[in-house]
């Protein structure tokens, strides 16, 4: 059996670590790592903003968001489904119907992405909030857009929440994690 001292000093060191396993559990360490970004080419979702340009015929030439539907309104064709494909999917769905509804013979149509929708930044930085997202953006870059970090801030690791097929999950990430168009990034906070 323990001497007295020992016993106290056991109860210490085992309350130290039920204390850190706490702590890092608060402080995002024991989310899954955020998986490496799609090689593929970039899926369009809500609120991204595209053209859509019909060569040679400028009336069903113009710009669209893409609404909660996931789909664009063009006219002639009524709504197509954008959300969750390729702009040359899209060009390609758009393409289809003219053709099938008999409105163009030979349609040469092109999409591209106008603006992406935005990302979100929340926590420990000093101005939390919704802003553009531009392609090779990491981490740090949104820390830094968002006003950078506030003196209780954690910086060297963070929460990344992305929606994935419809499922929303929240990952670790470190300063240099490249975000998407969508995800919110969450700042912790240090407890000492």
């Amino acid at each position: 059996m323990p001497s007295q001292p020992r016993r106290r000093l056991l109860l210490r060191a085992t309350s130290l670590v039920g204390i850190a396993a706490i702590a890092g559990c608060a402080d995002g360490a024991d989310l899954p790592p955020l998986p490496p970004g799609a090689t593929h080419s970039y899926r369009l979702g809500t609120g991204d903003d595209i053209r859509v340009i019909v060569f040679d015929q400028k009336q069903l030439s113009a710009d669209y968001r893409i609404g909660d539907s996931g789909t664009i309104d063009l006219p002639l064709l009524g709504p197509v489904t954008a959300a969750g494909h390729t702009t040359s999917g899209v060009a390609h769905a758009i393409t289809a119907g003219l053709i099938r509804r008999g409105f163009l013979r030979d349609p040469k149509v092109a999409v591209e992405v106008k603006s992406y929708r935005p990302f979100s930044i929340l926590g420990e930085v000093n101005k939390p909030g919704q802003y553009p997202f531009q392609p090779g953006m990491t981490v740090l870059t949104a820390v830094s857009i968002a006003g950078g970090f506030t003196y209780r801030a954690i910086e060297s690791r963070f929460g990344v929440i992305r929606v994935s097929h419809g499922v929303s999950r929240e990952y670790r990430a470190s300063p240099t994690t490249l975000i998407a168009p969508g995800d919110v990034v969450k700042v912790m906070e240090r407890h000492f």
